[in-house]
Protein backbone atom coordinates (compact mmCIF):
# COMPACT_ATOMS: atom_id res chain seq x y z
CA UNK A 1 0.00 0.00 0.00
CA UNK A 2 1.30 3.15 -1.03
CA UNK A 3 2.00 5.91 1.53
CA UNK A 4 -0.36 9.23 1.21
CA UNK A 5 1.34 12.49 -0.02
CA UNK A 6 1.41 15.72 1.86
CA UNK A 7 -1.54 16.59 0.06
CA UNK A 8 -3.39 14.06 0.61
CA UNK A 9 -2.43 13.38 4.49
CA UNK A 10 -3.26 16.95 4.47
CA UNK A 11 -6.99 16.72 3.36
CA UNK A 12 -7.61 13.10 5.02
CA UNK A 13 -7.76 15.62 8.42
CA UNK A 14 -9.35 18.92 6.66
CA UNK A 15 -12.76 17.61 5.31
CA UNK A 16 -16.11 18.04 5.23
CA UNK A 17 -16.85 15.15 7.53
CA UNK A 18 -13.90 16.09 9.82
CA UNK A 19 -15.11 19.50 9.91
CA UNK A 20 -18.13 17.84 11.49
CA UNK A 21 -17.18 16.25 14.10
CA UNK A 22 -15.24 19.21 15.49
CA UNK A 23 -18.22 20.97 15.27
CA UNK A 24 -20.31 19.22 17.14
CA UNK A 25 -17.67 18.20 19.40
CA UNK A 26 -17.14 21.97 20.53
CA UNK A 27 -21.28 22.54 20.60
CA UNK A 28 -21.32 19.23 22.88
CA UNK A 29 -18.50 20.94 25.24
CA UNK A 30 -20.10 24.35 24.90
CA UNK A 31 -23.69 22.96 26.13
CA UNK A 32 -21.50 21.14 28.78
CA UNK A 33 -20.14 24.22 29.98
CA UNK A 34 -23.47 26.53 29.78
CA UNK A 35 -25.30 24.07 31.47
CA UNK A 36 -22.97 24.16 34.74
CA UNK A 37 -23.01 27.25 34.93
CA UNK A 38 -26.92 27.71 34.41
CA UNK A 39 -29.13 28.07 37.47
CA UNK A 40 -33.28 28.10 38.23
CA UNK A 41 -34.69 31.73 37.19
CA UNK A 42 -31.90 32.77 34.94
CA UNK A 43 -33.17 34.20 31.35
CA UNK A 44 -33.32 31.45 28.94
CA UNK A 45 -32.38 33.62 26.04
CA UNK A 46 -29.15 34.88 27.90
CA UNK A 47 -28.52 31.04 28.43
CA UNK A 48 -29.06 30.55 24.38
CA UNK A 49 -27.26 33.55 23.59
CA UNK A 50 -24.17 32.60 26.34
CA UNK A 51 -24.40 28.57 24.41
CA UNK A 52 -24.03 30.44 21.26
CA UNK A 53 -20.31 32.58 22.42
CA UNK A 54 -19.29 29.84 24.08
CA UNK A 55 -19.74 27.46 20.76
CA UNK A 56 -17.83 29.76 18.66
CA UNK A 57 -14.98 30.63 21.28
CA UNK A 58 -14.59 26.74 21.64
CA UNK A 59 -14.67 26.47 17.72
CA UNK A 60 -12.43 28.93 17.44
CA UNK A 61 -9.85 26.80 19.21
CA UNK A 62 -11.02 23.21 17.62
CA UNK A 63 -10.63 24.57 14.24
CA UNK A 64 -6.99 25.56 15.27
CA UNK A 65 -6.34 22.25 16.42
CA UNK A 66 -7.60 20.42 13.33
CA UNK A 67 -5.68 22.96 11.25
CA UNK A 68 -2.53 22.16 13.57
CA UNK A 69 -2.82 18.82 13.14
CA UNK A 70 -3.18 18.82 9.20
CA UNK A 71 -0.22 20.26 8.96
CA UNK A 72 1.79 18.07 11.28
CA UNK A 73 0.29 15.02 9.15
CA UNK A 74 1.22 16.31 6.15
CA UNK A 75 4.66 17.20 7.46
CA UNK A 76 4.98 13.64 8.65
CA UNK A 77 4.03 12.46 5.25
CA UNK A 78 7.03 13.70 3.76
CA UNK A 79 9.04 10.88 4.35
CA UNK A 80 9.97 8.66 6.89
CA UNK A 81 10.04 10.16 10.87
CA UNK A 82 11.77 7.68 14.08
CA UNK A 83 9.24 7.38 16.52
CA UNK A 84 10.80 10.13 18.83
CA UNK A 85 10.75 12.69 16.38
CA UNK A 86 7.16 11.63 15.10
CA UNK A 87 5.60 12.31 18.31
CA UNK A 88 7.28 16.01 18.48
CA UNK A 89 6.09 16.99 16.00
CA UNK A 90 2.27 16.13 16.62
CA UNK A 91 3.04 17.48 20.36
CA UNK A 92 4.18 20.73 19.01
CA UNK A 93 1.17 20.69 16.49
CA UNK A 94 -1.44 19.57 20.22
CA UNK A 95 0.38 22.98 21.48
CA UNK A 96 0.63 25.10 19.03
CA UNK A 97 -3.14 24.69 17.64
CA UNK A 98 -4.20 25.10 21.82
CA UNK A 99 -1.94 28.38 22.31
CA UNK A 100 -3.64 29.96 18.96
CA UNK A 101 -7.32 29.03 19.47
CA UNK A 102 -7.08 30.29 22.74
CA UNK A 103 -5.41 33.75 21.64
CA UNK A 104 -8.25 33.89 18.74
CA UNK A 105 -10.71 33.56 21.32
CA UNK A 106 -9.31 36.02 23.40
CA UNK A 107 -8.98 38.47 20.31
CA UNK A 108 -12.40 37.71 19.43
CA UNK A 109 -13.54 38.18 23.17
CA UNK A 110 -11.80 41.86 23.49
CA UNK A 111 -14.12 43.15 20.10
CA UNK A 112 -16.95 42.76 22.45
CA UNK A 113 -15.22 44.49 25.44
CA UNK A 114 -12.18 46.36 24.10
CA UNK A 115 -10.88 46.87 27.91
CA UNK A 116 -10.43 43.37 28.27
CA UNK A 117 -6.85 42.36 29.51
CA UNK A 118 -5.65 39.01 29.28
CA UNK A 119 -5.16 36.94 32.29
CA UNK A 120 -2.20 34.60 32.33
CA UNK A 121 -4.35 31.56 34.84
CA UNK A 122 -6.96 31.79 32.32
CA UNK A 123 -4.68 31.51 29.35
CA UNK A 124 -3.06 28.49 30.67
CA UNK A 125 -5.66 26.47 31.99
CA UNK A 126 -7.71 26.71 28.47
CA UNK A 127 -4.66 25.93 26.44
CA UNK A 128 -3.94 23.01 28.90
CA UNK A 129 -7.58 21.93 28.77
CA UNK A 130 -7.46 22.03 24.98
CA UNK A 131 -4.02 20.36 24.69
CA UNK A 132 -5.85 17.94 26.29
CA UNK A 133 -8.46 17.48 24.45
CA UNK A 134 -6.77 17.89 21.27
CA UNK A 135 -4.25 15.29 22.40
CA UNK A 136 -6.47 12.64 23.16
CA UNK A 137 -8.48 13.56 20.04
CA UNK A 138 -5.24 13.57 17.64
CA UNK A 139 -4.58 9.85 19.87
CA UNK A 140 -7.83 8.17 18.56
CA UNK A 141 -7.41 10.02 15.32
CA UNK A 142 -4.18 7.83 14.61
CA UNK A 143 -5.55 4.51 16.00
CA UNK A 144 -8.67 5.14 13.73
CA UNK A 145 -6.31 5.86 10.31
CA UNK A 146 -3.53 2.68 12.02
CA UNK A 147 -7.06 0.25 11.88
CA UNK A 148 -8.42 1.34 8.78
CA UNK A 149 -4.67 1.09 7.02
CA UNK A 150 -4.49 -2.49 8.66
CA UNK A 151 -7.90 -3.26 6.78
CA UNK A 152 -6.83 -1.78 3.14
CA UNK A 153 -3.54 -3.26 3.92
CA UNK A 154 -5.29 -6.79 4.45
CA UNK A 155 -8.02 -6.35 1.85
CA UNK A 156 -4.88 -5.84 -0.59
CA UNK A 157 -3.03 -8.89 1.03
CA UNK A 158 -6.56 -10.70 0.12
CA UNK A 159 -6.82 -9.76 -3.59
CA UNK A 160 -2.98 -10.77 -3.93
CA UNK A 161 -3.74 -13.85 -2.66
CA UNK A 162 -6.81 -14.58 -4.87
CA UNK A 163 -5.04 -13.37 -7.66
CA UNK A 164 -2.15 -15.93 -6.58
CA UNK A 165 -4.44 -18.40 -6.44
CA UNK A 166 -6.10 -18.02 -9.78
CA UNK A 167 -2.46 -17.97 -11.26
CA UNK A 168 -1.78 -21.34 -9.62
CA UNK A 169 -5.06 -22.87 -10.71
CA UNK A 170 -4.41 -21.77 -14.16
CA UNK A 171 -0.72 -23.16 -13.96
CA UNK A 172 -2.36 -26.67 -12.84
CA UNK A 173 -4.82 -26.61 -15.90
CA UNK A 174 -1.97 -26.28 -17.88
CA UNK A 175 0.27 -28.56 -16.61
CA UNK A 176 -2.98 -30.96 -16.60
CA UNK A 177 -3.79 -30.37 -20.26
CA UNK A 178 0.21 -30.90 -21.32
CA UNK A 179 -0.36 -34.30 -19.64
CA UNK A 180 -3.80 -35.07 -21.53
CA UNK A 181 -2.93 -33.46 -24.65
CA UNK A 182 0.11 -36.19 -25.58
CA UNK A 183 -1.99 -39.04 -24.42
CA UNK A 184 -4.97 -38.34 -26.35
CA UNK A 185 -3.00 -37.44 -29.79
CA UNK A 186 -0.53 -39.97 -29.67
CA UNK A 187 -2.76 -42.91 -29.36
CA UNK A 188 -5.16 -40.97 -32.34
CA UNK A 189 -1.91 -41.02 -34.15
CA UNK A 190 -1.06 -44.74 -33.66
CA UNK A 191 -4.28 -45.60 -34.63
CA UNK A 192 -3.34 -43.34 -38.07
CA UNK A 193 -0.53 -46.00 -38.24
CA UNK A 194 -1.76 -49.49 -37.51
CA UNK A 195 -4.48 -48.62 -40.44
CA UNK A 196 -1.46 -48.00 -42.52
CA UNK A 197 -0.07 -50.93 -42.00
CA UNK A 198 -3.30 -52.51 -43.00
CA UNK A 199 -5.10 -50.53 -45.34
CA UNK A 200 -3.20 -47.68 -46.67
CA UNK A 201 -5.93 -46.26 -48.70
CA UNK A 202 -8.30 -46.33 -45.76
CA UNK A 203 -5.12 -44.70 -43.93
CA UNK A 204 -4.75 -41.89 -46.20
CA UNK A 205 -8.46 -41.10 -45.66
CA UNK A 206 -7.94 -41.30 -41.93
CA UNK A 207 -4.88 -39.24 -42.14
CA UNK A 208 -6.82 -36.70 -43.74
CA UNK A 209 -9.61 -36.77 -41.57
CA UNK A 210 -7.16 -36.33 -38.54
CA UNK A 211 -5.23 -33.38 -39.71
CA UNK A 212 -8.81 -32.09 -40.02
CA UNK A 213 -9.82 -32.64 -36.68
CA UNK A 214 -6.07 -31.67 -35.13
CA UNK A 215 -6.68 -28.32 -37.37
CA UNK A 216 -10.11 -27.77 -35.21
CA UNK A 217 -9.21 -29.57 -32.05
CA UNK A 218 -5.78 -27.76 -31.31
CA UNK A 219 -6.41 -24.40 -31.59
CA UNK A 220 -8.93 -25.17 -28.46
CA UNK A 221 -6.55 -27.25 -26.45
CA UNK A 222 -4.47 -24.55 -25.31
CA UNK A 223 -7.55 -23.04 -23.34
CA UNK A 224 -7.90 -23.85 -20.31
CA UNK A 225 -12.08 -23.76 -20.54
CA UNK A 226 -14.34 -24.86 -23.26
CA UNK A 227 -17.89 -25.11 -24.01
CA UNK A 228 -20.05 -28.42 -24.11
CA UNK A 229 -20.96 -27.69 -28.33
CA UNK A 230 -16.83 -27.76 -28.53
CA UNK A 231 -16.14 -30.79 -26.19
CA UNK A 232 -19.28 -32.39 -28.48
CA UNK A 233 -17.71 -31.05 -31.84
CA UNK A 234 -14.04 -33.03 -31.08
CA UNK A 235 -15.80 -36.40 -29.54
CA UNK A 236 -17.48 -36.02 -32.58
CA UNK A 237 -14.36 -35.84 -34.87
CA UNK A 238 -12.75 -38.49 -32.86
CA UNK A 239 -15.32 -41.36 -33.15
CA UNK A 240 -15.72 -40.57 -36.48
CA UNK A 241 -11.82 -41.49 -36.87
CA UNK A 242 -12.20 -44.54 -34.90
CA UNK A 243 -14.81 -45.79 -36.97
CA UNK A 244 -12.76 -45.85 -39.85
CA UNK A 245 -10.71 -48.03 -38.36
CA UNK A 246 -12.77 -50.13 -36.15
CA UNK A 247 -16.00 -50.07 -39.09
CA UNK A 248 -18.96 -51.97 -37.80
CA UNK A 249 -16.92 -52.62 -34.40
CA UNK A 250 -18.08 -48.97 -33.19
CA UNK A 251 -21.17 -47.20 -32.99
CA UNK A 252 -22.06 -44.05 -31.23
CA UNK A 253 -25.18 -41.77 -30.73
CA UNK A 254 -24.75 -38.01 -29.06
CA UNK A 255 -28.05 -37.01 -27.60
CA UNK A 256 -27.70 -33.06 -26.30
CA UNK A 257 -30.65 -30.54 -26.21
CA UNK A 258 -29.22 -26.91 -28.00
CA UNK A 259 -30.20 -24.85 -24.73
CA UNK A 260 -27.24 -26.61 -23.17
CA UNK A 261 -24.34 -26.26 -25.76
CA UNK A 262 -23.52 -23.23 -23.89
CA UNK A 263 -22.33 -25.08 -20.72
CA UNK A 264 -18.88 -24.05 -19.70
CA UNK A 265 -16.58 -26.92 -18.45
CA UNK A 266 -12.69 -27.83 -18.61
CA UNK A 267 -10.86 -28.74 -22.20
CA UNK A 268 -10.50 -32.30 -23.05
CA UNK A 269 -13.57 -33.72 -20.59
CA UNK A 270 -15.40 -35.39 -22.51
CA UNK A 271 -12.64 -36.65 -25.42
CA UNK A 272 -10.51 -38.58 -21.97
CA UNK A 273 -13.70 -40.17 -20.95
CA UNK A 274 -14.73 -41.34 -24.84
CA UNK A 275 -11.15 -42.47 -25.11
CA UNK A 276 -10.93 -44.20 -22.23
CA UNK A 277 -14.08 -46.35 -22.98
CA UNK A 278 -12.96 -47.10 -26.36
CA UNK A 279 -9.76 -48.02 -24.80
CA UNK A 280 -10.59 -49.79 -21.78
CA UNK A 281 -14.40 -50.93 -23.20
CA UNK A 282 -15.00 -51.61 -26.51
CA UNK A 283 -11.06 -51.93 -27.48
CA UNK A 284 -10.55 -55.56 -26.26
CA UNK A 285 -14.20 -56.75 -27.20
CA UNK A 286 -13.93 -58.74 -30.84
CA UNK A 287 -17.10 -57.36 -31.82
CA UNK A 288 -16.70 -53.94 -30.27
CA UNK A 289 -19.67 -52.09 -28.64
CA UNK A 290 -21.65 -48.47 -28.67
CA UNK A 291 -21.00 -45.69 -26.78
CA UNK A 292 -23.53 -42.98 -26.46
CA UNK A 293 -23.44 -39.60 -24.83
CA UNK A 294 -26.01 -37.71 -23.08
CA UNK A 295 -26.60 -34.21 -21.26
CA UNK A 296 -29.06 -33.17 -19.44
CA UNK A 297 -30.68 -31.32 -16.45
CA UNK A 298 -30.88 -32.92 -13.36
CA UNK A 299 -33.79 -32.29 -11.01
CA UNK A 300 -31.57 -29.97 -8.81
CA UNK A 301 -30.50 -27.77 -11.88
CA UNK A 302 -27.03 -29.07 -11.91
CA UNK A 303 -26.09 -30.33 -15.66
CA UNK A 304 -25.56 -33.66 -16.14
CA UNK A 305 -23.13 -35.19 -18.76
CA UNK A 306 -22.93 -39.09 -19.26
CA UNK A 307 -20.76 -41.19 -21.62
CA UNK A 308 -22.04 -44.67 -21.51
CA UNK A 309 -20.88 -47.82 -23.28
CA UNK A 310 -21.60 -51.84 -23.45
CA UNK A 311 -17.98 -52.98 -23.22
CA UNK A 312 -15.88 -55.56 -20.91
CA UNK A 313 -16.98 -53.01 -18.23
CA UNK A 314 -14.51 -52.97 -14.97
CA UNK A 315 -13.20 -56.20 -15.34
CA UNK A 316 -9.81 -55.17 -17.32
CA UNK A 317 -10.65 -51.43 -16.86
CA UNK A 318 -8.19 -48.91 -14.16
CA UNK A 319 -11.68 -48.23 -12.13
CA UNK A 320 -11.63 -45.10 -12.17
CA UNK A 321 -7.88 -44.71 -11.20
CA UNK A 322 -5.99 -44.11 -14.72
CA UNK A 323 -4.22 -40.94 -14.86
CA UNK A 324 -6.52 -39.38 -17.47
CA UNK A 325 -9.74 -39.99 -15.07
CA UNK A 326 -7.35 -38.72 -12.28
CA UNK A 327 -6.23 -35.59 -14.53
CA UNK A 328 -10.06 -34.83 -15.36
CA UNK A 329 -11.44 -35.51 -11.86
CA UNK A 330 -8.48 -32.52 -10.71
CA UNK A 331 -9.49 -30.27 -13.36
CA UNK A 332 -12.98 -30.47 -12.33
CA UNK A 333 -12.50 -29.55 -8.58
CA UNK A 334 -9.96 -26.72 -9.61
CA UNK A 335 -12.48 -25.13 -12.18
CA UNK A 336 -15.69 -25.79 -9.82
CA UNK A 337 -14.56 -26.93 -6.75
CA UNK A 338 -16.36 -29.68 -4.57
CA UNK A 339 -19.70 -28.86 -6.63
CA UNK A 340 -18.49 -30.29 -9.44
CA UNK A 341 -17.69 -34.34 -9.76
CA UNK A 342 -16.73 -37.67 -11.89
CA UNK A 343 -18.48 -40.76 -11.14
CA UNK A 344 -18.31 -44.31 -12.33
CA UNK A 345 -20.94 -46.90 -12.43
CA UNK A 346 -21.58 -49.95 -14.12
CA UNK A 347 -24.02 -50.27 -17.01
CA UNK A 348 -26.60 -52.98 -17.28
CA UNK A 349 -25.81 -55.71 -18.70
CA UNK A 350 -22.42 -54.77 -18.92
CA UNK A 351 -20.35 -51.90 -20.03
CA UNK A 352 -19.45 -48.80 -17.81
CA UNK A 353 -21.33 -45.47 -17.20
CA UNK A 354 -18.92 -42.02 -16.76
CA UNK A 355 -21.15 -39.20 -15.18
CA UNK A 356 -19.78 -35.80 -14.97
CA UNK A 357 -21.98 -33.50 -12.09
CA UNK A 358 -21.45 -29.75 -12.90
CA UNK A 359 -23.23 -26.85 -11.16
CA UNK A 360 -25.73 -24.86 -12.44
CA UNK A 361 -23.09 -22.11 -12.90
CA UNK A 362 -21.70 -24.15 -15.18
CA UNK A 363 -24.85 -22.83 -17.65
CA UNK A 364 -24.28 -18.69 -16.75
Amino acid sequence: MEEPTPLQAFRRICNLRMLAGVYYFCLLHALSRTLAWYRDGDDAFEGLFHLVRMNRQSLLTGLSLMLAVALAEAVLARRRWPLPGALAVQATAVGLGAALGTWLRFKVARLENPGMVIDAGWTASTVALWMLLGGTAYALLRVGLAQRQGREQLTELFREREALKTQQTEAQLMALNAQIEPHFLFNTLANVKRLYETQPERGRHMLVALIAYLRAALPGMRRHESTLADELALVRHYLAILQMRMGERLSFDIDAPAELLSAHLPTLVLPTLVENAIKHGLSPLPEGGRIEIRAGRADDGSLRIEVADNGQGFGAASGGAGVGLANTRARLAARFGDSASLELEAAQPRGVVARVNLPAEALA
